[in-house]
C-alpha cells in the first residue's frame, strides 16, 4: 500500500477525491488503504481504481511513471467522473464520535463567520479557507504555517511537531523572524515594491497554467464527445469516453 499511498500524493489526489470517485465515505478509504493489498479491495472499487490509474493489476503500479501527461490523463478521467457524481450523502456519515464533532464545530465556526459578517469579507474568508485546506495535501509549506499559526495564537506548544520536525522547525523560525520585522516598524511597502512584484508575477503564471489546464481538460472531454456522438458521460459509455479521451491525448503528444 505504501506505493499506491505514494503515487496518490504525487498525483495530488486526497482521501476526499478518491472517496468520492470510488462513491464511498473518507473512513472507508483509510481503511481500504490499510489493507495489505488492493487485491483484498471489494472487486467493483479495485477496478474502478485501476481504471483511474490506467492499469490492469496492482503489479503494474510499481512501473507507473509520473510525468506531466501522465498526470493529465489521471486528472480527465477523475473529473470526468466527477461530472456525474451528485451528493447527496450526509458529509459527516462515515465519521466515528470524534471525528464528527470536530468536523461539526468546524462548520458551525465558519457558518457563524460568514452569516454575522454582513460585508462580502466574511463569505471571501470562507472561500480562503476553503481553498487552504484544497491545497494542505499539496503543500508541506501550509502545514507547517497551520502549525506556526495554532502555536503563536496559544493553542499549541511551541515544541509539538506533528509534521517533519526538522523542515517545521526551519519553517516557524523564518515565520517568527519575518513577523517580527512587520511588527517593527522597519519595513514598509517602498520598500517592497520589486518583492511584491516577483510575488506578482509567480501567482499570475500558477493561474495562467491553472487555467490553460482546466481548459484543455475540458476541451478534450468535449472533444471525446463530440467524435463518439454523445451529449453527456453516464454508466453506459464511461469506458468508451476514457479510452477515447487516452486516444486524443496520444494524437497530441505524437504531434508535439
Amino acid at each position: 500500500m505504501e506505493e499506491l499511498n505514494k503515487l496518490l500524493k504525487e498525483l495530488g489526489i486526497s482521501k476526499v477525491k478518491l472517496a468520492k470517485f470510488l462513491g464511498v465515505s473518507r473512513q472507508m478509504i483509510y481503511n481500504y488503504l490499510e489493507l495489505d493489498s488492493v487485491n483484498s479491495w471489494p472487486k467493483d472499487k479495485k477496478v474502478l481504481l485501476f481504471n483511474l490509474l490506467g492499469i490492469k493489476s496492482y503489479d503494474e503500479m510499481k512501473d507507473i511513471k509520473v510525468t506531466t501527461d501522465y498526470i493529465m490523463d489521471v486528472e480527465v478521467r477523475l473529473n470526468t467522473a466527477n461530472d456525474k457524481i451528485k451528493v447527496t450523502d450526509d458529509p459527516l456519515n462515515g465519521l466515528d464520535g470524534k471525528k464528527k464533532e470536530l468536523l461539526s464545530r468546524i462548520i458551525d465556526t465558519i457558518r457563524e463567520y460568514v452569516e454575522d459578517d454582513d460585508t462580502d469579507t466574511g463569505y471571501k474568508v470562507g472561500e480562503y479557507l476553503f481553498h487552504f485546506i484544497q491545497s494542505l495535501n499539496n503543500n508541506d509549506e501550509l502545514k507547517y504555517l497551520l502549525g506556526y499559526i495554532v502555536k503563536e495564537t496559544g493553542y499549541v506548544k511551541p515544541n509539538d511537531f506533528i509534521f517533519n520536525e526538522d523542515k517545521q522547525y526551519i519553517f516557524e523560525s523564518i515565520m517568527f523572524s519575518a513577523m517580527a520585522l512587520y511588527h517593527s516598524g522597519k519595513s514598509s511597502k517602498s520598500r517592497l515594491i520589486e518583492a511584491h512584484r516577483r510575488f506578482e508575477t509567480q501567482i499570475n503564471n500558477k493561474i495562467e497554467e491553472k487555467m490553460s489546464r482546466t481548459m484543455e481538460l475540458n476541451n478534450i472531454k468535449q472533444q471525446a464527445l463530440k467524435e463518439l456522438g454523445f451529449t453527456e458521460i453516464n454508466d453506459d459509455n464511461i469506458s468508451q469516453v476514457f479510452a477515447k479521451i487516452a486516444e486524443i491525448q496520444s494524437r497530441k503528444t505524437a504531434f508535439k
